[in-house]
């Protein structure tokens, strides 16, 4: 199982991302989806999750109002919309997925994408 994160760049304040995390080698409509971002030297935050239906979200405190979590489980993808973004929100994000390959759970992680607010 693979996870690939895209849609980083450089955004002004006050604009908007989206970003996408692409799953192979699995199925992601049997899990929740989580989005996690970290900054250098800090402990990688939680952002939210979405569960494996679509049905629920759940987001950190710092995010809620401006973000907002939707998969396509048919395209085996996740989604981030980014709104009203502050320099705060510069991270590199990763999506994250506990799934069930073989016959073990594996913690999945993309390789990350960068996201820098700035003018």
């Amino acid at each position: 199982g693979q996870l690939v994160e895209s849609g980083g760049g450089l955004v002004q304040p006050g604009g908007s991302l989206r970003l996408s995390c692409a799953a192979s080698g699995f199925p992601i409509s049997s899990y929740p989806m989580k989005w996690y971002r970290q900054a250098p030297g800090k402990e990688r935050e939680w952002v939210g999750t979405i569960t494996s239906t679509g049905g629920l979200t759940n987001y950190a405190d710092s995010v809620k109002g401006r973000f907002t979590i939707s998969r396509d489980n048919a395209a085996n993808t996740v989604y981030l919309q980014m709104n009203n973004l502050k320099p705060d929100d510069t991270d590199v994000y990763y999506c994250n997925c506990r799934a069930f390959l073989g016959r073990n759970w594996s913690d999945l992680w993309g390789q990350g994408t960068q996201v820098t607010v700035s003018s």
